[in-house]
C-alpha cells in the first residue's frame, strides 16, 4: 500500500495525468470542428475514450490509497469524481436514441468540464482558486457596498435624468444597467456620459463620482481582498508541506536508526556465537 501511495503521489504519475488532461482538452476542442470530425473523427473519439478511463483509473487508484471515505475529504478529489461522474454521462448520450435516455444528450456539452481537471493537478491553480473560495465573504460585502452605491446614483439618476433619457433612466433598474455598462467603461463616455451632459452640463458631476467608487475604488477593494487570500492560502500550504517533510524525514531517521539497532544485535548474536564456540 505504501509503495502504491508512493506512486500515485509521485511526480511521474502526476505528469502522466497532466500531459493526459492536455492532450483530452486538445481533443475536445478537436471535435467541435466538423471537418476534422469528418476525417478523423473515429480517432479523436478513441483517444477521448482512452483518456477517460485513463482519469477513471486515476480515481480508483486515490480511492484504494486513501481509502472511499478518505478520498471525499479533499474537496479537489471530490471536484475529480464530478468532472468524471460528468463525462460518464456524457458519454450515456449514444443511447440518446432511445426516449427514456435523450436527457443524457445535455451532458455532451458537459464535457468540456473536463478541461478543468488541470485546476486539481497543479497546485499554483490550487492556491489561486482557494484563495477566490476563501475570499468570498470579504467580496461578498464588498458587493453589498457596491449594491448600495448602485441603489444611490440609480435614485439619484432616475430623479435628474429620467424624463430626459428614459431609455437609461426611466426607472431604476434601468438606470442600474447603465450605470453596470459606466462601472465597465464600456463607451460610457461617448455612448452616455456626453448625450446626458449635452442636456444637463452639470452631469459630470454624477459620472466622474460614480466611476472613481465604482471602477477604480471598489475593483482595488475586491484586488486586494483576493490577494491578500492569495498569500494566505500560499503560507498555509507551505507550513503543511513543511510539516509533511517534517514527518517524512523523521520517519526516514526513525527507519535508520531501526536499522542500525538490527545490525547491532546481529552482531551481538555474532559476538555471542563465538564466545560460545
Amino acid at each position: 500500500m505504501d509503495k502504491l501511495k508512493e506512486f500515485v503521489e509521485g511526480k511521474k504519475f502526476s505528469g502522466f495525468i497532466l500531459v493526459t488532461i492536455i492532450i483530452n482538452s486538445i481533443v475536445l476542442g478537436l471535435q467541435t470542428s466538423s471537418q476534422v470530425n469528418a476525417s478523423i473523427g473515429d480517432v479523436l473519439s478513441v483517444i477521448d475514450t482512452v483518456c477517460l478511463v485513463i482519469f477513471i483509473i486515476e480515481m480508483l487508484l486515490k480511492m484504494v490509497v486513501y481509502r472511499f471515505f478518505g478520498y471525499f475529504r479533499n474537496p479537489w478529489n471530490v471536484f475529480d469524481f464530478c468532472i468524471i461522474l460528468l463525462s460518464i454521462l456524457s458519454g450515456l448520450a449514444v443511447l440518446s436514441s432511445l426516449r427514456v435516455l435523450r436527457v443524457f444528450r445535455v451532458f455532451r456539452s458537459l464535457k468540456g468540464l473536463r478541461g478543468f481537471k488541470m485546476a486539481s493537478s497543479l497546485r499554483p491553480l490550487q492556491v489561486i482558486i482557494s484563495a477566490i473560495g476563501k475570499s468570498l465573504p470579504g467580496i461578498s460585502w464588498a458587493m453589498l457596498l457596491m449594491v448600495i452605491v448602485y441603489y444611490i446614483f440609480s435614485i439619484i439618476g432616475v430623479t435628474i435624468f429620467g424624463e430626459a433619457f428614459d431609455d437609461w433612466f426611466g426607472n431604476i433598474p434601468k438606470a442600474m444597467y447603465t450605470l453596470f455598462q459606466v462601472m465597465t467603461l464600456e463607451s460610457w463616455s461617448m455612448g452616455i456620459s456626453r448625450p446626458v451632459m449635452d442636456v444637463f452640463p452639470a452631469a459630470w458631476a454624477y459620472f466622474v463620482p460614480f466611476v472613481l467608487v465604482s471602477s477604480f475604488i471598489m475593483m482595488n477593494v475586491i484586488v486586494g481582498i483576493v490577494v491578500n487570500a492569495i498569500s494566505e492560502v500560499a503560507e498555509g500550504k507551505a507550513k503543511a508541506e513543511a510539516k509533511e517533510e517534517a514527518k517524512k524525514s523523521s520517519k526516514d531517521k526513525q527507519e535508520l536508526i531501526k536499522d542500525e539497532i538490527a545490525q547491532v544485535k546481529a552482531h551481538l548474536e555474532k559476538l555471542e556465537n563465538m564466545l560460545k564456540n
